[in-house]
């Protein structure tokens, strides 16, 4: 069986799918599917979540009018006015809906976002254990995401060839109470021994293989033999070079939940990723990518394994947003996130490799998937999906729903101007129309 899911550029609020993240410590306690499944149903009738009018069989929408818990038509297009002066004697960087975390230096920026998640002032928001993942092989850092949630609870920090004292300092700054093994601090990569030495003092483990995926499947086993389950459900990605921006838009679901990534070539799959996928009985397999970096030969062998979905954008922009949107009801799988109340990060795609130690948002804190921005601006897609999500109440604006905002990078990756359109429409109004009414 084969499902396809596919972005268009025309949207309208549907109903709410949306799947829970707990980190390792016991106070949050662990969340599987069918765990999910009860928290949503406390917060909402299922019943009423179904596809709304306008919205067909692949999830497509329509966003002519105004929808009673979205934006407008208006707000699905760029502002009119613009001002020029808006950066003169600017003295913030974040924004009443937005937070910027404000570094262009991958390695400097994995540890503004360790800080930013990790606060670690407390046991309790201590991680378990750190991910130091390579700055120069995005197929072996994006799969380590894998680990970030379970069983690991902790940041991802890059490694360029070295490791810098920065992210030393950020390691003893965070104390990591290590996983179920006792791992303080794992390894990914290719990594020289006299930089191993540098971890002395800590409980390491270090993950290597061969080529991508193989050490995809090195993570999806190691992860299996952590907390005792294989995922039935697995991400299909491309770990071709010109797909990167494609299969890194699964980076925060895997952060976020159990499901790994599974690495293919353009037109075939490696033995390694078969071998990962005879393991299942019967694989729930989720392409992530449109058929030029993941093709429909390849899509057909893996049919053989499982039913096969696969979530589709023209480009990464547009997948992103489908990404953040899909939901597969049957496994609980995906995002479905479709109306106000969420966050949502912003990286640029002239700046890829800040996703990755980004997406730990999508583990702790408002569990917020990414979405891409082309070049770092603003394009009609993620106008009418931030107009689908834009926030509206009836009597009183302290009782929400809120989004929230995460930028990534400084103001040259992603201007102030573009920031302060996304805070503008993540701002709460009232759904008469009349801005904040009477509030």
């Amino acid at each position: 069986m084969k499902k396809r899911y596919t972005l268009s550029v025309l949207m309208v609020t549907t109903g709410l799918l949306v799947a829970a993240c707990a980190p390792q410590n016991d106070d949050h306690g662990d969340m599987d599917h069918d765990d999910m499944d009860e928290h949503m149903e406390e917060e909402m009738d299922h019943d009423d979540m179904g596809h709304g009018e306008g919205e067909d069989e692949h999830g497509d929408h329509d966003m002519d009018s105004e929808d009673e818990n979205g934006g407008s038509a208006h707000d699905a297009s760029p502002p009119e006015n613009m001002n020029e002066e808006s950066t003169l004697g600017l003295q913030v960087e974040n924004t009443k809906n937005v937070t910027r975390l404000s570094e262009d230096d991958p390695v400097i920026f994995s540890v503004m976002a360790s800080q930013t998640i990790w606060p670690a002032t407390h046991e309790e928001n201590q991680p378990g254990t750190v991910i130091l993942a390579p700055l120069d092989d995005w197929q072996v850092s994006l799969a380590s995401l894998t680990l970030v949630h379970h069983p690991n609870d902790g940041p991802v920090l890059y490694y360029d060839g070295t490791i810098s004292d920065e992210v030393i300092q950020e390691i003893e700054r965070l104390q990591p109470k290590g996983n179920s093994e006792g791992t303080e601090v794992m390894v990914m990569g290719d990594m020289a021994d006299d930089e191993l030495d540098k971890l002395e003092s800590y409980q390491t483990e270090h993950l290597d293989a061969e080529d991508p995926a193989s050490f995809a499947a090195l993570i999806d086993d190691h992860y299996a033999e952590l907390v005792g389950s294989l995922p039935d459900s697995v991400i299909i990605g491309s770990s071709e070079e010109d797909a990167k921006l494609m299969t890194m838009v699964a980076g925060d679901w895997i952060s976020h939940m159990d499901e790994p990534l599974l690495y293919v070539d353009s037109g075939s799959i490696p033995e390694a990723t078969v071998e990962a996928l005879e393991k299942r009985d019967h694989a729930v397999i989720y392409i992530v990518g449109s058929e030029e970096v993941v093709s429909s030969s390849v899509e057909e062998e893996l049919e053989s394994f499982g039913e096969v979905n696969r979530i589709d954008g023209e480009n990464a922009v547009e997948l992103s947003i489908a990404f953040a949107s899909y939901h597969d009801d049957d496994t609980n799988f995906g995002w479905g996130i479709t109306e106000p109340g969420h966050g949502l990060t912003f990286s640029s795609t002239s700046t890829p490799e800040l996703a990755i130690p980004g997406s730990p948002l999508a583990h702790l804190g408002k569990h917020a998937p990414m979405i891409w921005l082309e070049d770092g601006e603003m394009t009609d897609p993620v106008y009418e999906y931030l107009a689908q999500m834009k926030p509206t109440f009836e009597d009183d604006p302290t009782e929400g729903p809120y989004n929230h905002g995460y930028v990534f990078g400084s103001t040259d990756a992603i201007a102030f101007s573009v920031q302060g359109i996304i805070d503008e429409r993540m701002e709460i109004v009232s759904a008469s129309g009349d801005g904040h009414g009477d509030h």
